[in-house]
């Protein structure tokens, strides 16, 4: 019976109930009234077992499950990197659920290394205990594509540098496009070029090599069957002239990785905001999507999942701007739909014609905004906030809540030490330092609303709780 469909739920509670006769009109099922089972006691007992059904499991799947997550828990135990691998490339197609696991490579210390021509394959591999993105996971590099550069390299040898790359593969299915793909990935980062040089100079070196190969097929003689090996070695590196470029910024190599891979491998735009940005929310993308996790609903942090993330609950949010989307209303005003990414992945916020006027100014691709607004939770939908203000995002002095419990009586203290239990968790928004005497100690974050120290001041008094700037 578990997790039936509610049709099927409906015949067997009929069957379960009056009985099941053939064709024949004989008895294959009694069912309770011929028991001597009352209609009503029946379904009564029905409905107990089909409220169990929701969630019951028989034992042979519950004792499957505990064979699968024992099994889970030793490779990621002792195969952490080889795991993780193995979970990236079961949802390449997932961009949602990549950032989570790069998270949780980030939290095993495992690092996720930039995609290598002589180094990767199509699929996420592991390289000396770090993990190495897959080629065939780039945006406009297919899998063919992917699988004659590495049998090339597989059979001749490493590529020497770019030139040689491109002499090698001429004849295969690498068009112009999949090549730029490779370069703003970062594919070739490990050549002596920048990427700038090589954007500037690809075309030309593809178009050279290819009329040589053209010249070549139809019987002319080229400039190098008219000299020894080292002139040969000279006109081909006059034939690669690089166009010398200064490198992109490192915001212009992050965006590049973006565009190309779907998620930061080299960094985050939000990395070195990352501190002041806890500071200065109460939410992140992580915490939205758990809601919408179905992997994560027997978790025993869904329960909370569920209590912090509720319709209509005010919330302030940061990340950077990915994609602005104009409509107008009814009323011919206009209104947007903004991404916005943070640390975690993208968060659609909704932007009301009223707030529109308010910040049309700073909604720009790549600009890195504070939110304030109320979540919009809808079954079967992403959460989404419906923003109420939107400002760019400032680093801030960090701010120190300080609670003075000097003299304090044991039965305040306590009480005290159960408050700051209740309030702190995952959306701490201020440093706490608790002050006895002459000494000092810093005591983690803790979530704090204007309401919120309101009552820690009338547990406490008034002064004994200070917030400050340092």
């Amino acid at each position: 019976m578990g997790k039936k469909k509610l049709d099927v739920m409906a015949k067997e509670r009929e069957i379960f109930i009056n009985g099941q006769v053939d064709e024949d009109g004989k008895i294959i099922v009694p069912g309770c009234v011929r028991n001597g089972i009352d209609e009503k006691s029946a379904n009564t007992i029905f409905d107990e077992m089909a409220e169990f059904a929701k969630y019951a499991f028989n034992k042979s799947h519950a004792a499957a499950y505990a064979v699968l997550s024992y099994q889970t828990a030793y490779l990621k135990t002792y195969y952490p990197a080889e795991f993780m691998a193995a979970m990236l490339n079961s949802f390449l197609g997932n961009l949602d659920k990549i950032p989570d696991y790069i998270d949780e490579c980030k939290r095993l210390k495992i690092e996720i290394l930039k995609p290598d021509i002589n180094k990767s394959y199509t699929r996420f591999t592991v390289d000396d205990g770090k993990i190495r993105f897959g080629l065939g996971s780039i945006k406009n590099v297919g899998t063919s594509a992917v699988d004659e550069i590495v049998s090339e390299r597989d059979k001749n040898g490493e590529y020497k540098d770019f030139g040689d790359f491109c002499e090698r593969i001429a004849n295969a299915s690498v068009n112009k496009k999949c090549v730029e793909s490779l370069i703003k990935a970062g594919a070739f980062d490990s050549f002596d070029n920048t990427r700038s040089t090589l954007m500037e100079s690809y075309e030309q070196i593809i178009d050279s090599i290819s009329e040589s190969s053209k010249k070549s097929l139809d019987g002319q003689v080229s400039m190098f069957d008219l000299g020894g090996m080292q002139e040969k070695e000279e006109l081909k590196e006059l034939k690669y002239t690089y166009k010398i470029m200064p490198e992109y910024s490192e915001k212009e190599l992050l965006s590049m990785e973006k565009e190309m891979l779907g998620i930061y491998i080299s960094g985050h735009p939000l990395e070195k905001l990352r501190e002041q940005i806890a500071l200065q929310t109460n939410i992140n993308t992580y915490q939205m999507r758990q809601t919408q996790n179905e992997d994560m609903q027997d978790d025993e942090t869904y329960g909370k999942a569920i209590s912090d993330i509720q319709d209509g609950k005010q919330v302030t949010y940061a990340g950077i701007i990915t994609s602005v989307k104009k409509k107008y209303t009814k009323t011919n005003k206009i209104m947007a739909f903004v991404t916005v990414e943070d640390l975690y992945g993208p968060t659609e916020i909704i932007v009301f014609e009223n707030c529109y006027q308010n910040c049309s100014n700073i909604l720009m691709v790549d600009n890195i905004v504070l939110v304030d607004g109320r979540l919009s939770v809808r079954e079967d939908e992403e959460t989404k906030i419906v923003a109420r203000e939107i400002k760019e995002f400032g680093v801030q002095k960090k701010r120190i809540l300080t609670f003075d419990i000097t003299d304090l009586d044991d039965k305040t203290k306590e009480k005290l030490r159960g408050a700051i239990k209740f309030f702190t968790g995952e959306m701490n928004n201020i440093q706490l330092q608790i002050i006895n005497g002459d000494r000092k100690d810093m005591a983690g974050g803790i979530y704090i609303t204007d309401e919120i120290l309101n009552q820690f001041k009338e547990l406490i008094g008034n002064d004994r709780v200070k917030v400050e700037e340092v």
